[in-house]
């Protein structure tokens, strides 16, 4: 058995909209799957916003974890922290 494979991961991920560069931060157990919705209007929240880009993402061996950290991001400290974990990222697109 595969030890790498043997816990299920939660991914808590940051999408930017190439359409109006705005951010959604989001959850999920299958992160491939997930994007690929988004991309397709399958979200309500994201739906018309696309395509988008996968900007950054977190994973975590606990679903109840990576909810909390979504919650985090999504708070005025998170931004804060998303912005200057992603200065180069954001310097770079403008």
């Amino acid at each position: 058995m595969n030890p790498v494979r043997k816990n299920k991961m939660w991914y808590t991920y940051i999408i930017q909209s190439e359409k109006d560069n705005k951010w959604y931060t989001g959850c999920s157990a299958n992160l491939r799957k997930r994007f690929k919705e988004h991309n397709e209007n399958k979200i309500t929240s994201t739906k018309g916003r696309g395509p988008f880009k996968l900007i950054y993402y977190e994973a975590c061996l606990n679903k109840n974890d990576a909810f909390a950290r979504e919650k985090y991001l999504k708070s005025g400290m998170g931004k804060k922290y998303l912005k200057n974990r992603l200065k180069r990222f954001l310097f770079l697109t403008g």
